[in-house]
């Protein structure tokens, strides 16, 4: 249990991790409109379900203005409010007029920064305004800067938007031609458990997945990272050739992992046991080549990645490949996994081994508070679990210690999930997964912090609960 408040420097994954949040804060609140279009193509464009020449005509304008000033907007609002929302939908329209591919990128960059510009100028001239003139200064400096930035968007930003995107979409489709795709898994698997996996999907692979969409109808990268299978294969290995606790917790994460597409619960599992990424990448390049075989694809990202969300965001036509790549990525983790699982000869297990060290920890320094150097007796009122996203990992810690709290009278603290940034400040006690440590140290320093490494059997929660009931 982490309970330092020391500020070390700052690796690159945290910063990276932190980068990869903010873009999934962008993108996750518009997830609801990503999957209508998903569906609007899967069914009305004419290799769909129910081809119809006119509803199929609201897919393009969906995909090219609706979806990029959506992300836009929601850019701008989480750096400037209100305000900086609606700057960064003026500067998306210049990206979106100015270009002829849909603007995921560029509205997730310069939604952003509208709201950066108009927080700066009203700080600016923050008590500088004469009385009675507010609603003018107000609405013309927005406006003329809203007009600049428009004008820079549709010049400047725009053609480096797209002359980026043209070297992935080469670079990527140079992979799809030459039969290489798979290789992708490399870098996709190894990068998912150390927690930067919304980095590459929504960063990546969505905008490209939607761009092919609207050419073709489908597309193979909303499956190269977000695929089930291999996660589901590792879990299983866990549950017949794991020891002691991975083995006991495993068949429990495959539930929340398979059906309810949180993926961060297969994650301690391989970073427990590092050498298993290798079922991982040869579960996910297996899967890829599946995918590839059949020319199957999805018409959206999957989120969460459940096969309830696969099946759902499968095309007609493409449900036996789709399916087959799961399946295949399924089997193929968990041979490898379960070889190396039995071929290590080792008693110990890492799990066993945590707990062990949580109980000689025990002592009444654990019930305080640290802060600097000195040391005080410190309430807990309100526990907040965090994550990336602030919706799966967290959600389903921070529902099953409240439940755990009822049981022992404690229902009175207040339990409740955020993404890391938005962690309130009258928080006491902050639990997230050990390799978020940083992340959450960048954004809050001073508050205590007890890292996990399972999010459903975890020492350090037994711990903490143990500590709270002796209060």
């Amino acid at each position: 249990m982490d309970t330092g408040t020391e500020n070390p420097k700052t690796s690159n994954r945290a910063r990276v991790q932190a980068f990869g949040g903010f873009l999934t804060n962008m993108v996750l609140p518009n997830i609801g409109a990503f999957i209508a279009w998903g569906i609007l193509t899967a069914l009305f464009i004419p290799t769909g379900w129910f081809p119809n020449e006119d509803l199929a005509a609201i897919v393009g304008p969906a995909i090219t203005y609706l979806l990029p000033l959506l992300l836009a907007h929601t850019g701008g609002r989480m750096v400037g409010g209100q305000r900086g929302a609606v700057m960064g939908t003026i500067g998306a329209i210049g990206l979106i007029v100015g270009s002829d591919i849909p603007m995921f990128l560029g509205a997730m960059a310069i939604g952003p920064l509208g709201g950066w510009l108009i927080k700066k100028v009203d700080k600016v001239i923050e008590d500088k305004i004469p009385a009675g003139f507010e609603m003018v200064v107000n609405n013309f400096s927005i406006g003329i800067l809203g007009f600049l930035l428009m004008l820079f968007s549709f010049f400047v930003i725009g053609p480096i938007i797209v002359v980026a995107n043209n070297f992935v979409t080469a670079a990527i489709e140079a992979l799809v031609s030459t039969g290489f795709l798979p290789l992708l898994s490399i870098i996709n698997e190894p990068a998912k458990v150390l927690f930067l996996n919304n980095v590459i999907d929504q960063g990546i692979y969505y905008p490209l997945g939607m761009q092919e969409t609207l050419e073709v109808g489908k597309s193979i990268y909303f499956t190269v990272a977000s695929n089930p299978g291999p996660g589901l294969g590792l879990l299983l290995a866990f549950t017949f050739f794991g020891k002691k606790v991975a083995r006991r917790t495993a068949p429990g994460a495959i539930i929340i992992h398979f059906f309810g597409g949180i993926h961060e619960l297969y994650f301690p599992y391989v970073l427990m046991k590092p050498i298993t990424i290798l079922g991982m990448i040869a579960g996910g390049m297996s899967g890829i080549l599946t995918f590839q075989v059949f020319g199957a694809g999805l018409v959206a990202g999957p989120s969460p990645g459940s096969i309830f969300a696969y099946l759902a965001l499968t095309p007609r036509g493409n449900f036996i490949g789709v399916i087959a790549g799961v399946l295949v990525g399924t089997i193929v983790s968990f041979l490898v996994t379960s070889a190396i699982l039995k071929a290590d000869k080792s008693t110990e297990d890492e799990f066993e081994e945590s707990l062990e060290k949580s109980k000689r920890m025990k002592s009444e320094g654990k019930k305080l508070y640290t802060s600097g150097t000195a040391t005080v007796a410190q309430p807990v009122n309100k526990i907040a679990f965090a994550c990336d996203a602030g919706l799966g990992s967290s959600a389903l810690g921070a529902t099953t210690f409240k439940k755990r709290l009822k049981k022992v009278d404690l229902d009175e603290i207040d339990v409740k999930n955020y993404r890391i940034e938005d962690v309130p400040e009258e928080s006491d006690i902050i639990v997230v997964h050990k390799n978020l440590l940083e992340r959450t140290r960048m954004k809050h320093p001073d508050t205590r912090i007890v890292t996990i490494e399972n999010y459903i059997e975890d020492s350090n929660l037994q711990d903490l609960l143990n500590e709270l009931k002796e209060r």
